[in-house]
């Protein structure tokens, strides 16, 4: 069992500054806490090195979930986005996980704001960069569980709070390895694969657009994995309804982005065809 560090000095290099000793003291609280509820903290020093991700705000977060039982182990990095750090962890039954935490300070309000302005299901989220996040935050959770009850092969999304959200890890759950992306896999795809692959990911958009009322807003082959037999539509974030503001743009984005993709294994749809199958001649014109 591993503790989080304690080196939170990021100015002078001397020691805990003083903007630094709210931190350390919830640092301290949560390797008592660790420790107390026999938490795992594999790869410790990895842990460590992603500092920048533990704010105050990540720290309350982190000790609720393992307070209320949540998480029983924690990983190494899987991976490090533009805005979100994703962690290797277990449940609190030890069933294998994915621990995303948004980060607070350094996310990109500007990029984000777009796809929360309009939506009206966070209307009234306040301008700070915290309740910003912890809408985000729970705004994927929320898009998460339209997309998978709607019968998308997505994360199952189990719990969030503030910025933090536990879902199913999606890889090898003896290494703690996450599948590839699509970009990675299609190295290996036949052509009559990658043709069969392209035709269920058309056909998951129209799914996401009518049953769970989404339009993903950021799909390609950066945003889907592969589990070795099917795709793995990720990353839902971003993802708004369809009376948003952006939504045509975004769709056509999306439909561009998967045609240009497996243009290299078939002839891919006409872009128009593929709008008006999705949205019906009536709903939306592009």
């Amino acid at each position: 069992m591993g503790k989080m560090g304690r080196n939170s000095n990021r100015n002078s290099g001397t020691g805990i500054g003083d903007d630094d000793i709210g931190t350390a003291k919830l640092i301290e609280k949560f390797d008592r806490l660790v420790e107390k509820k026999g938490i795992t903290i594999r790869d410790a020093d990895n842990f460590k090195v992603m500092e920048n991700v533990f704010d105050d705000q990540t720290l309350l977060a982190l000790y609720k979930l393992v307070n209320k039982g949540k998480i029983s182990e924690i990983g190494g990095s899987i991976s490090t986005g533009k805005e979100a750090n994703v962690f290797y962890a277990e449940d609190g039954d030890g069933v294998a996980a994915a621990l995303k935490i948004y980060r607070i300070q350094s996310a990109n309000f500007n990029t984000m704001g777009e796809y929360m302005a309009g939506d009206p299901r966070f209307s009234s989220i306040r301008k700070s960069k915290k309740e910003f996040i912890f809408a985000w935050t729970k705004k994927e959770y929320a898009n998460l569980i339209r997309a998978r009850d709607a019968g998308i092969n997505c994360p199952q999304a189990f719990f969030f709070d503030r910025n933090i959200l536990l879902m199913e890890f999606c890889g090898d759950k003896e290494t703690g390895t996450a599948y590839p992306q699509l970009r990675q896999a299609a190295a290996d795809f036949t052509k009559s694969q990658g043709e069969e692959i392209y035709h269920a990911i058309i056909a998951d958009m129209k799914t996401l657009f009518n049953k769970a009322s989404l339009v993903h807003a950021d799909l390609s082959e950066f945003n889907i994995l592969f589990d070795g037999e099917k795709h793995i539509i990720i990353d839902m974030g971003q993802a708004v309804l369809p009376e948003h503001p952006g939504a045509v743009r975004y769709l056509i984005r999306d439909i561009k982005n998967i045609n240009r993709f497996f243009s290299r294994f078939c002839e891919p749809l006409d872009d128009e065809e593929i709008f008006k199958d999705i949205v019906g001649t009536e709903r939306m014109q592009p």
